[in-house]
Order: C-alpha cells, then sequence, then structure tokens
C-alpha cells in the first residue's frame, strides 16, 4: 500500500504551509509603537508601492510643479535643478548633470536612494510598513498553503486511482483520510483572507488602516488630491496621456 506515504507526504506539505503563514500573519500583524498621525504623501507613496512608487511620485510632483519635463517619448528635463527636499535632490541627482537622461534608469537610481531607505526604516520603525525580511512573507504563504491544497488533492486522486493491492481498503476511507489535510489548508486560507486580506508586501495592518483613511478623507481637484491618487494608485492615476506615456515607453 502505498497511500499512506502519499498522505503522508500531504500532511508534511499541508503542515509546513500553514505552520508558515502563521507565523507570516502573526508577524504582520505585530504592531509595536504604532502612533496616530496623518500620512506625508511620500510615505503614503512606499506604503502604497514601495521605492519605485516614491520616486513615481517624486518625478509627477515636479513635472506638475512646472520644474521637470516629462516628455511621452520617456525622457526627463530638469527645469529647476534646486530640489525642495531630498526627493527631488535624488532625482535630479539621478538625472545627472546634462539635465536629461531616459525616466526608466532614473525612477531605478532614485528608488535605490539613501533618502529612500531613511523613509523605510522611519515607517517600519513606526509600525507602518513590514520590515524588509518579511516583505511578501504573507502572500508568499498564502501561496504556498494555496499550493498545498492543490498538491494534495492531487496526491489523493493518485492515491484512489492506484491499483488496490489490499481488497480491505476502503476507497472511501481514503479519501477522507486525505480530506483532512484539504480542509486545513482551506480553513488557513479562510482565516487568512479574514485576518491579514490584503495581503500587502509594503504596508502593515496599521499602515493599510491608514492609506484607507488618507484615501477617505481627500476631496476635491487640487494638486494634494492628484498626488495623493497618484502616490496611492500609481502613474494610471495621472490625468494626463502624456504623463502615463512618459512612464509607459519603452
Amino acid at each position: 500500500m502505498l497511500w499512506p506515504l502519499l498522505l503522508l507526504l500531504a500532511w508534511v506539505a499541508v503542515g509546513t504551509a500553514c505552520m508558515r503563514l502563521c507565523l507570516a500573519a502573526a508577524r504582520s500583524g505585530a504592531e509595536p509603537g504604532v502612533v496616530r498621525r496623518d500620512l506625508t504623501l511620500y510615505e503614503a507613496a512606499f506604503l502604497s508601492g514601495g521605492p519605485a512608487r516614491v520616486a513615481e511620485l517624486t518625478l509627477v510632483a515636479m513635472a506638475r510643479q512646472r520644474r521637470l519635463l516629462l516628455a511621452h517619448t520617456g525622457w526627463a528635463t530638469v527645469v529647476d535643478p534646486d530640489g525642495r527636499d531630498d526627493m527631488e535632490r535624488s532625482v535630479i541627482g539621478a538625472i545627472g548633470p546634462e539635465g536629461q537622461s531616459r525616466i526608466a534608469p532614473v525612477r531605478q537610481s532614485a528608488a535605490a536612494a539613501e533618502s529612500v531607505r531613511r523613509l523605510a526604516d522611519r515607517l517600519v520603525a513606526a509600525g507602518l510598513a513590514v520590515p524588509d525580511g518579511t516583505r511578501t512573507t504573507v502572500a508568499e504563504a498564502v501561496r504556498q498553503v494555496r499550493g498545498s491544497a492543490l498538491l494534495v488533492t492531487a496526491l489523493g486522486t493518485v492515491a484512489l486511482l492506484m491499483p488496490a493491492h489490499d481488497s480491505a481498503v476502503d476507497p472511501v476511507l481514503v479519501a477522507l483520510w486525505f480530506a483532512l489535510p484539504l480542509i486545513l489548508s482551506l480553513s488557513c486560507l479562510a482565516i487568512a483572507r479574514v485576518e491579514v486580506h490584503p495581503y500587502s508586501r509594503w504596508a502593515s495592518p496599521a499602515g493599510q488602516r491608514l492609506l484607507a483613511a488618507l484615501t477617505r478623507h481627500t476631496e476635491g481637484d487640487d494638486d494634494r488630491t492628484y498626488l495623493t491618487s497618484v502616490a496611492v494608485r500609481g502613474v494610471r492615476a495621472a490625468g494626463e496621456p502624456e504623463v502615463r506615456a512618459a512612464f509607459g515607453h519603452r
């Protein structure tokens, strides 16, 4: 009888995946030292899309103030070389002394700047961002549990289709044994869906709540609303087609 070995493999896969999901959910749910406060646009951008979103927001904000030109061909041109904060100075430095560069390498360089790393450290210390070592852990653990559920189904199917060497073995009993790890994996997925969904790569549960409050309380058509939309949803939220084309150009 090989089905007990297949059952053991199913339990090992499900047990490992569920344990990893529980540990990841516990880490993501820990909110030490969370302080209630409003988010800056840079903080909202990081919590929504990470370092790349911060770089995109900085480029769009400077372009909206006419201190930077973003061409639909994918080039950025400096108009005002004096950055007003560390993020802007990182973007200007990434563009280079010639004052013009393609947007893709500028975004990549600005996203890796020290100013963005300091921003990330502050958000992690405030309990609003997920620490670097555990980013994507919940999402990856959820995918692993889903994979284990599929594996249990496949192993159970193989066990039922295998030639029976022992007529005393009831196929219904075999199916019930394989149903147990399947139920466990599906239960973990259901609990994770309720407790830790959405599975954010950057924002902790406290950070997600502040992001939700930020989007609810921002109204009107002013620059703050426009840039908040870009920070939370990315360049696709920009109203100008040429801006979206500038970032989408390859």
